[in-house]
């Protein structure tokens, strides 16, 4: 009798799992992560969603990426794109808010309250990092560069210092504005991120 209540509690869990719905995965982010310039399957969330199948987990994700926008635009819509919850986020932002020169100040402002409201709703984070272009001067560079070394050490955040890193300055992995990386470089990115995505998603809680 008892073999036969295992057996059955067996069974229940196998179907449970093979039911379970797709983790939830939010990118809040710019045109980095929107894909700009690129066709539909070459951008970083479809690559990404891609390479997280081919391991076998998977995954829906939120697409919260707008072109051309700012920390201050991704707080904005952030409760918006939360409206049917989330397991786990990458957050992808600062880019613009380097490009304009806007203060690394309200930038951080920006970046801890999407962080806050993020924990506050039970949702892993992975914070990608960013430099700004030269043009504002050294100054300017180091302000904006210390905003992500304190959020780096928020408890329980993954932290990737450089969302394009090993692409950034390599002509043949970016587009001909000098800015987006291109569908080569993008693949390296999701490559190179992949390993803190399975991470993210295995520490997440289903909502």
């Amino acid at each position: 009798m008892r073999a036969i209540i295992l057996a059955a509690c067996l069974i229940v869990t196998m179907m449970t799992s093979s039911f379970a719905a797709p983790l939830r995965l939010l990118v809040l982010g710019d045109s980095l992560s929107a894909g700009y310039g690129l066709e539909r399957d070459e951008g970083f969330q479809p690559r990404l969603a891609a390479a997280l199948k081919a391991r076998g987990i998977a995954v829906t994700i939120i697409d919260g990426a707008v072109s051309g926008d700012t920390s201050a635009g991704g707080l904005a819509r952030l409760d918006w794109v939360l409206a049917d919850g989330a397991d786990a986020a990458i957050v992808e932002l600062g880019a613009n808010d380097g490009l304009r020169g806007l203060d690394p100040k309200e930038m951080e402002r920006n970046l801890t309250a999407i962080l806050d409201r993020l924990a506050a709703k039970h949702v892993n984070v992975l914070l990608s990092g960013m430099y700004p272009l030269s043009n504002f001067g050294p100054d300017y560079a180091r302000d904006f560069r210390a905003v992500f070394d304190r959020l780096s050490k928020r408890p329980g955040l993954l932290y990737d210092p450089f969302f394009l890193q090993d692409v950034a300055l390599d002509p043949s992995l970016i587009l001909p504005d000098g800015l987006h990386p291109n569908a080569q470089g993008v693949a390296r990115i999701v490559e190179r991120l992949l390993p803190l995505v399975v991470r993210l998603l295995g520490e997440a809680r289903p909502s």
